[in-house]
């Protein structure tokens, strides 16, 4: 399923969870690293208009659907996929990587959320070995010095499986910028993940996300900063939605 039109069109690769986790392990068994990015209304508003990200996307050789809306469109185009949001991925991601022996790094967010995030971690999936752990100062360029940094100590931890927690662009344009450099490793994109897992942010409660109302709960919580953005995103579905419907 095709999203966007020219440059800034982007396919969702992985329709299923268990295409997503087969393919995982498939590169976990094969030496090579990876690219994961979690496609929604959010990011193809900042696409068009990115060249950036855009070139960054088109890096991620995994892509799947986060958000309801994305899932929507998917089903009226004809071509179902499941919702896959980054902050679900991060246990059952672990866990792949924890049952093939795949060390794991946590980068991003802040030192608390990132500690806090290895507890959980660790303490709900036994086998688990988070090598690393390393959050970035505030104004961190994701292709700059710092980040060329931040690849060279991953490749000497041995990681296999790097959790990223920048927010879009900046985790995806980290994640293929240090893809190049660091060949044996796993890039996922969770945004606030880590910090759900925490509990330094509070995830909208599970009836809310049953009902498709996540976005509201987070609106509710930061509204300065959501209602605009999601302005934005209500702004383009009719344009994606006759996409969708071509693409049928």
């Amino acid at each position: 399923m095709k999203y966007g039109t020219g440059d800034a069109a982007i396919e969702v690769n992985i329709a299923t969870k268990s295409a997503l986790f087969q393919a995982v392990k498939n590169k976990f068994a094969a030496g090579d690293g990876f690219a994961l990015a979690t496609l929604n209304l959010d990011h193809l508003t900042k696409l068009p208009t990115d060249t950036v990200f855009a070139q960054a996307y088109h890096a991620h050789d995994l892509v799947v659907a986060d958000g309801r809306p994305v899932v929507w469109l998917a089903q009226l185009a004809g071509k179902p996929l499941e919702l896959m949001p980054g902050s679900d991925l991060v246990i059952p991601l672990s866990r792949t990587a924890a049952e093939m022996g795949m060390p794991v790094a946590l980068v991003g967010s802040s030192d608390a959320s990132l500690n806090g995030a290895k507890e959980v971690l660790e303490a709900c999936i036994q086998e688990l070995d988070i090598v690393m752990n390393y959050a970035p100062p505030y104004g961190f360029d994701p292709q700059g010095a710092e980040a060329a940094e931040i690849c060279e100590k991953l490749n000497k931890s041995g990681a296999r499986l790097c959790f990223i927690a920048l927010g879009a662009p900046k985790q995806e344009v980290f994640a293929a910028f240090a893809h190049t450099r660091c060949p044996a490793v796993g890039f996922a994109s969770i945004g606030a993940g880590l910090d759900f897992l925490s509990g330094n942010q509070v995830r909208a409660p599970k009836i809310m996300r049953m009902l498709a109302l996540e976005w509201l709960w987070r609106a509710l919580q930061s509204p300065r900063r959501m209602v605009p953005r999601y302005a934005k995103c209500f702004a383009i579905l009719p344009a994606l939605t006759t996409g969708a419907w071509r693409q049928r």
